[in-house]
């Protein structure tokens, strides 16, 4: 047993033990060192984009509907067609809406908002925005009341909170003794939210009854729905409008406002991947530079394993073995720092944006740093990352394979 394994034992005593030059063992630690860190940035890189994937579906996506259909005309009609599209299979729920877009002004500030009017109750089932209320709750909205859920972040650029009282500046004209002057209503805040997305920015709630009567309009404009599968909107949408046989009828899902950001998210996951990949593979080239040192450090070792009989295969599995053992040395630490400085990352990146004020998520659909480790990203890194470990091994594994053991001697003497 001990002859069958002799190969493994030496390259792990090459491995473990190092070399007998300094500059050798030097170079061993910085070639380790490169493939930890391109393991490492690989791991955060990916679990950052898997964040925002996850943000994106879970957060975001859990407020807005996952589609709206709408009609060209008024129509009496909406409750009958809620209650026929509430028994299809693929939708949870349905919600009636009203929705329009306006200014806020408080307090001498002024933002560009837009409004939705919803049901309290019904509100509950499409949507997840009760989880996130920051002060108040969804039902402190009623029918007369003229109150108004908005976000955090509207609360604080508006300076107000839940109690005072904001203007919405709507488009709809009214003509008076002075012209045509823009419809004004004055309403009180009720609750705040924060999804910690551009919706605290500029999205109001309020009471669907207050929504058409600001809007002098007796009918909603049309029905939120929320369905088992976000990524099949648009067909299970064509499919509602198709048989209900109506032109005046038709769909919008999230994938016209939100789709392109998840296809870039899916995409920059990707493109980050491969480049980084490429810090992987130039960690694999301190490798074979490494491994081709090591192979001219223990030039008499290989004679005398030739010697007494070891053959060239055998002698290049040893290096194999040993390149490999440095691999997955490097690999197992790169993803272990990787994973540590994840579950960091977040609170990391708030230090660092309070004391230098950077601002860097201000840009974004969420206003902190998000991360998600995932298993299957962990095997993959590892796995591509051995691959590309074992090929740098089989260049300088096949050189000390070819050394002659009576030159070797010769110039070890």
């Amino acid at each position: 047993m001990i002859l069958k394994d002799w190969r493994l034992f030496v390259a792990a005593r090459y491995s473990l033990y190092g070399a007998s030059d300094h500059l050798v063992s030097f170079m061993s630690l910085i070639s380790i060192s490169g493939l930890v860190l391109g393991v490492a940035v690989l791991v955060i890189v990916l679990s950052v984009m898997n964040g925002f994937d996850r943000e994106l579906r879970e957060r975001v996506l859990g407020v807005v509907p996952h589609g709206v259909i709408y009609s060209r005309v008024p129509r009496s009609d909406w409750q009958t067609l809620m209650q026929q599209w509430k028994e299809n299979a693929d939708i949870q729920a349905v919600a009636p809406l009203v929705e329009g877009n306006g200014l806020a002004l408080a307090n001498g500030q002024l933002a560009g908002v837009s409004y939705t009017g919803i049901d309290p109750l019904l509100e509950s089932e499409v949507s997840i925005l009760k989880h996130y209320f920051f002060e108040g709750e969804l039902n402190s909205l009623s029918k007369g009341g003229f109150d108004v859920i908005i976000g955090q972040a509207l609360a604080t650029r508006l300076k107000v909170s839940v109690g005072d009282r904001l203007t919405l500046v709507l488009p709809e004209l009214r003509v008076g003794l002075a012209g045509p002057m823009p419809t004004l209503k004055r309403f009180t805040i009720s609750g705040l939210f924060r999804v910690g997305s551009d919706i605290d920015k500029s999205q109001l709630y309020i009471h669907i009854g207050d929504a058409m009567k600001i809007k002098r309009q007796s009918q909603i404009d049309g029905v939120r729905i929320r369905m088992d599968d976000l990524f099949a909107a648009p067909g299970v949408l064509h499919n509602l409008v198709l048989t209900t046989g109506d032109r005046e009828l038709y769909a919008s899902s999230w994938m016209g406002r939100h789709g392109n950001l998840y296809d870039a998210i899916q995409m920059q996951k990707t493109t980050m991947f491969l480049l980084l990949l490429l810090l992987v593979a130039v960690a694999a080239f301190n490798v074979v530079s490494n491994l081709m040192m090591t192979v001219q450090d223990k030039y008499s070792d290989i004679a005398i394993l030739r010697t007494i009989g070891a053959s060239p295969g055998s002698i290049r599995a040893v290096f194999i073995m040993h390149g490999c053992l440095v691999g997955v040395l490097g690999i197992t630490t790169g993803i272990v720092l990787g994973a540590l400085l994840t579950n960091w990352l977040s609170e990391i990146y708030v230090l660092i944006d309070e004391a230098f004020g950077l601002g860097i998520m201000d840009e974004y659909f969420i206003q902190y740093l998000p991360t998600r480790l995932l298993a299957g990203d962990i095997l993959i890194i590892a796995a591509v990352s051995f691959v590309i470990c074992l090929l740098a091994t089989i260049y300088p594994a096949t050189k000390a394979a070819a050394a002659n053991p009576v030159e070797a001697l010769r110039y070890e003497g």
